[in-house]
Formats: C-alpha cells, structure tokens, sequence
C-alpha cells in the first residue's frame, strides 16, 4: 500500500524560523540563527566586532586579530512561542592560534533537533511510524593577516538535512539531503584613527567588517528540479569602543545584512553566483534598501581584567520583507579562564514564536585570549 509523510507542521518549522521573505524559497535557514549569547544580546549583530571564537559565525576574519585558544558551546531552545520542548539548537566552536601557520584556524558544530514526528497511511490517519527530523553543519576555517590593519577568513561547511527519510508515494527522492558551502570575510582595524577636528586618536577602537555565509550549490531533496538554495547572506558590521578605561568600557555595534536569494522570470531560484549579483538590482534602489535588515546594540564592561558585562540590542526588518522586530538583552561574566554569558529577546507581542528566546554561552579559554 502506498504511504505518504504527514511532514507539513515539521516543514513550517524549518521555514518558521521567521527569516525573511527570500527564505522560505531556500534550504537549512537554521545557518543563520545567532549562534551566541553575547551577539545575540546586542541585536544579533557582530560583523565589525568578531573579537571572541564566535567570530566562526559573525565573520572568520576577526580571527586575525586575536590569540590564544579557546572553546565555546551554547543552547537555546528555539521558536519558544511554539511551546515545543524537543525543538532546540546548540552549537559548539574552537579556535586556536598557530603562529606557524601565520594565522589562527577553527572549528564549529552547529546542530538542530527539529523532533519526533508522526508517519501515516495515506488510506487514513492511523499511525504507522515514527521518526526524527535534524539538521546539522560542521565548519572549518583559516584566517590571516593579509596587511597589518586588514584580516582575511574562510570557511568550508559540510551541511546535512534529515526533514524526513523518505518521501512522499510519488516522489522518487527523500527528505534527505547533504551539501557544502564557504564563507568569506575581511575585517579592517586600523590601529590609530583621529577624531575630527581634535588631537585625540582612538587607538584600537574601529572595526568595519564585509562577511558572505553560505556560498554555496543549492541542495537537493527529490531532484534537481526541485533543488533549494542555500541562505547566502551578506554582512555589513561596524564597531566603535566609544568608552575605553581601565574599569569601564562601552562599544556599540551596527550592522547591516541581505539575504542573497532570488527568484528569475522564470521561477526558480538563481544559483547562488548569479543571485549575489542580480539579488542587489532586480528591484528599485527604494525596495533594495527596504531588504535590508539592521541590528545595532550596545555592550557595557565593569573590571580590570573585564568581568561584568551588560547589553541591550534592537533588531529591525522591514514588514513587508519578514517583519521581525525585537529588543534584545544580555549579561556576561568572567572568571579565570571561564566566560558565561545569557540572552533574552522581547518581540513586542504575546506569542510571537521569537518571544522570550533564552540563549545560555559557556566559554573557556586559554593563552593569551582577550578575557
């Protein structure tokens, strides 16, 4: 008897990690989720700051600029609004400086549990099985010093997606499928910058950061036909120390970031070396910068070395392209070689399924790192 898959709650969970507009029409969102708390305490942003190991993430390049080693794992339970327990993503990451090499490396875990879902008969709604849903990523990068002030990163992903194991009677394929992609960052620090107009220089205290995640061939579910592309993104940070003590600082970050996904006349979906083209002019200048989506927050440290950290953040998305917005807020600590770090994000409304999001960072580190 032919047997069909009652998937359709797990699928809008894949695509329900409320990501713009653009990404219902691509695979494996959950590569864009913030991975850590601190970032995701100050609006989910960071490209111009990439100072500790999440850097794997918000932009490889800010590897270049530090030393040392160090480990990170976090966990949140996801889309919370949905009041689904087994719903959960954890990530884990490592850096480690190799001055033989000229650079430092990494390495990073990214897994989603999506769940147990229930199998049919397409004759009824009798139960004939069960399975799991998860998806999962594992990254390795590189980066380097490419001049003095300038960082270069790049990173390598394997992704593998288990929506379901089979597919539906009349589809030859499965649920299943295995890709690849690559991120590429540059960072610019420079060393002295002078305040306009006065004698005073801000030693240290700018980072403007380009990052593009998810380069990569779309992946394939059933068949190629059918093929979905994968997140592209591109990535814009800023980030100024406006307040350097020995016991008190305050830096304020700003990013701007696009989904690189698009749909020709046809259709379909570009692949992505002609979507990081035609994803930037195939509408108005007005609607291209409505696609935007902005993130800045602030990040204040008491102690010397750092200790006590708290930061607020603001995401915003355009309504007609996703229509996300939340304030967001963290605290860190520091101790010896241990970091601990929490996030909490406000989406305004009573259960929108991003409210009351909890992410928790443990840390440890090693050699030199900037804690």
């Amino acid at each position: 008897m032919m047997k069909k898959v009652v998937v359709t709650c797990m699928l809008i969970l894949v695509a329900a990690e409320i990501l713009p507009a653009q990404v219902s029409t691509s695979a494996v969102p959950f590569l864009l989720i913030a991975p850590n708390s601190r970032a995701s305490g100050m609006g989910e942003g960071g490209g111009g700051l990439a100072d500790d190991v999440w850097a794997l993430h918000w932009n490889p390049a800010g590897y270049a600029f530090q030393t040392g080693t160090e480990l990170a794992m976090s966990h949140a339970n996801w889309l919370p609004g949905f009041g689904l327990s087994d719903l959960w993503i954890a990530h884990t990451v490592f850096k480690h400086e190799m001055p033989e090499l000229d650079g430092t490396i990494s390495a990073g875990l990214t897994y989603l549990n999506l769940g147990e879902f229930i199998r049919t008969a397409s004759t009824g709604p009798e139960e004939i099985g069960r399975f799991k849903g998860y998806e999962f990523a594992i990254t390795a990068g590189y980066s380097t010093r490419a001049l003095n002030e300038l960082g270069l990163g790049i990173n390598a992903r394997f992704i593998h997606s288990r929506l379901a194991p089979f597919g539906t009677e009349e589809e030859k394929g499965t649920g299943v499928a295995s890709g690849i992609s690559f991120d590429l960052g540059l960072l610019y620090r420079p060393e002295n910058v002078r305040i306009p107009f006065t004698d005073t220089y801000l030693r240290d205290a700018i980072g403007v950061g380009v990052n593009i995640s998810n380069i990569g061939p779309s992946l394939t579910y059933i068949d190629e036909e059918q093929a979905d592309p994968l997140p592209l993104n591109f990535r814009l940070g800023f980030a100024v120390d406006v307040v350097q003590t020995e016991f008190n600082n305050l830096t304020y970050i700003l990013d701007f970031s696009k989904l690189l996904v698009r749909r020709n006349s046809r259709g379909k979906t570009d692949p992505f070396y002609r979507a990081i083209y035609y994803s930037w002019v195939d509408k108005s200048l007005r609607e291209e910068l409505r696609d935007i989506v902005t993130s800045m927050g602030l990040e204040y440290w008491y102690g010397s070395p750092k200790l006590i950290a708290l930061r607020i953040g603001y995401f915003y998305e355009d309504p007609k392209y996703g229509n996300r917005k939340f304030m967001t807020f963290g605290a860190g600590l520091r101790y010896d070689i241990y970091g601990f770090d929490f996030s909490y994000i406000d989406a305004f409304e009573d259960k929108h399924p991003l409210g009351e999001t909890l992410r928790f960072t443990l840390a440890m580190t090693w050699e030199k790192s900037p804690f």
